[in-house]
């Protein structure tokens, strides 16, 4: 399985599309048996959900992320988690013990700066 957490430095972004990148977690029985991080292409309607795709990612793990990018990923049968906040390796040892819930809030404000609006 491979999680992608939008980043910006060590902690899971406020907001998917305009992140630093991903950090990505390969799991394998429960553990992290890789991680590394891939910069964020750009921020283009439909580009990510496609760019994680092609990455092999089964999850995707951010603070906020609009509707549409939500249902690409839906589409790619990519789940998403939204509303996590933290470490990023803190936040993959929540979902590695069933802990990390989606809000399930969109974010729908775009003319935020470093803070999503839901």
């Amino acid at each position: 399985m491979k999680i992608a957490v939008a980043s910006e430095g060590k902690y899971v972004s406020a907001h998917f599309g305009h992140c630093e990148g991903f950090t990505i977690y390969e799991i394998d029985n429960n553990k992290v048996v890789n991680k590394y991080f891939e910069e964020n292409p750009g921020h283009r309607p439909g580009f990510l959900p496609d760019f994680l795709h092609k990455l092999g990612v089964d999850l995707v793990v951010s603070g906020g992320m609009g509707q549409s990018a939500q249902q690409l990923f839906v589409e790619k049968d990519i789940d998403v988690i939204v509303g996590s906040e933290g470490y990023c390796d803190d936040v993959i040892q929540q979902y590695l013990r069933n802990e990390l819930k989606s809000s399930g809030q969109v974010c729908s404000d775009h003319r935020h700066g470093d803070q999503c609006h839901y």
